[in-house]
């Protein structure tokens, strides 16, 4: 499970250190791909493999199928974590990421999350409302 918010930055080299948190789960290797709203997804490989089967099973006849299909598969990359637990962000998910040098990592509980920390930012602003009104529908009668 992934929890919590921290600010790595991007060296030189287009990599990136994971929370210490974060890498005991990823250490057996890690898929990272384009995410909605121009962030990055970083799964496990299992996590990965069972998410891509139930995608792959989407009719071919689906164009809406096609598309999302293209997009996470064409843009996925397999990493190993190094000794110090940086990984490599290639450089086309670093420009779909708008990823300069300062990031925000979240964990979203699934998955890993990677922003550029101005998008970031922005998008916290854009939907702090949204948040509070959030819960009624998608948490109705728990909280």
């Amino acid at each position: 499970m992934f929890l919590g918010t921290y600010t790595p930055r991007l060296d030189d080299k287009g990599r990136l250190t994971l929370p210490a948190k974060f890498r005991d789960e990823l250490r057996g290797g890690l898929m990272i791909t384009k995410g909605q709203d121009h962030c990055l997804y970083v799964f496990t490989r299992d996590a990965f493999t069972e998410m891509a089967r139930k995608i792959a099973a989407a009719p071919l006849t689906n164009e809406a199928a096609r598309v999302f299909q293209r997009n996470l598969f064409s843009g996925t990359d397999e990493q190993n974590p190094d000794g110090q637990g940086r990984i490599m962000i290639t450089p086309e998910l670093r420009r779909y990421a708008g990823l300069a040098k300062d990031c925000v990592v979240i964990g979203a509980f699934t998955r890993v999350e990677i922003w550029d920390a101005q998008a970031w930012q922005q998008y916290q602003a854009d939907h702090e409302d949204e948040y509070a009104k959030a819960r009624e529908g998608v948490l109705p009668g728990l909280i």
